[in-house]
């Protein structure tokens, strides 16, 4: 299959000042025709998809986990939904992280998010995840005095020092998970500032998307910026050769979908995936077994 993706928005190994989130086109098309055009090559990623979970299952020797980040109404939920409709459910998985809960607030930041990983044989999806902690407590750093840290109860502590050991932390779990047999596909939708209020205008006006919005997303709107950065410095200290961010233009929603989907696909094709082989005695006695059916009287 000819995948869609160009090699610049898999960004790999950028911890360099080179690297600008500004330089990357949140309306890039990739080639992608009409909705129509592109709902016609979705279907055809996810019936590739499906027969390849279908042997990641048997196989049971990976994992795959694929985080999704974005800003609000990036269209997280809409790509899960869209994207992965055609997954069996019993080998899929999807956990949404939000604010996080006492007794998450009673471990370390990783905790929450560790308990949600993915089994063999299965694809996990983390809508947000723990990149949360180095993002919003990033804009926000009075949260992080709320989770009881060692030596950090006031705001100047929570300084550079602070985040090169989180972001040092998320690299070696993800390095350990690799190793392990998680495949880590790690996915940014990056949106205009334009198109999130466009969106956040239908939000308003359509009264079956009213639930969708609240008052607080235009507070948070207002740090644009701040989160900007923070996306920015999540992807240059977390992109690795293990575990790279794909940065997926977003202003369309169809054609993020369609990168998902390309990605997702290009993964599993490169693991290589086989159903597994039944030894002799095995054989033997699935041989043994279809003579005896086939010698029944019903």
């Amino acid at each position: 299959m000819n995948h869609k993706v160009i090699e610049y928005q898999k960004i790999v190994v950028i911890n360099t000042d080179k690297f600008k989130l500004k330089n990357f086109k949140t309306n890039y098309n990739a080639g992608y025709g009409s909705e129509k055009e592109i709902k016609a090559i979705l279907e055809q990623y996810k019936d590739k998809i499906s027969k390849l979970q279908d042997t990641l299952f048997a196989q049971n020797t990976h994992s795959v986990l694929i985080v999704l980040q974005a800003i609000d109404a990036a269209g997280k939920d809409s790509c899960i939904k869209h994207v992965m409709s055609g997954i069996n459910p019993q080998g899929c998985h999807v956990k949404s992280f939000k604010q996080p809960s006492k007794e998450e607030l009673q471990h370390d930041f990783l905790w929450r998010t560790n308990k949600a990983l993915p089994e063999k044989g299965k694809i996990g999806i983390f809508n947000r995840s723990y990149y949360e902690e180095v993002l919003v407590t990033k804009v926000h750093p009075e949260y992080i005095l709320s989770q009881n840290i060692p030596n950090v109860n006031t705001l100047n502590l929570v300084d550079e020092k602070f985040w090169k050991n989180r972001y040092r932390a998320i690299n070696e779990m993800e390095r350990h998970l690799v190793k392990s047999g998680t495949v880590i596909i790690k996915i940014f939708l990056n949106m205009s500032k334009a198109e999130q209020k466009n969106r956040f205008m239908d939000r308003i006006e359509n009264p079956e998307k009213n639930w969708k919005f609240s008052y607080t997303d235009i507070k948070e709107r207002a740090l644009w910026p701040k989160y900007q950065l923070a996306y920015e410095q999540m992807i240059k200290e977390t992109s690795t050769k293990i575990a790279p961010w794909h940065i997926v233009p977003a202003d369309n929603q169809w054609v993020s979908r369609a990168f998902v989907g390309d990605i997702l696909l290009e993964t599993l094709e490169k693991l290589n995936l086989k159903y597994p082989t039944l030894n002799k005695v095995d054989k033997d006695l699935l041989l043994k077994a279809k003579a005896e059916l086939a010698a029944e009287k019903i």
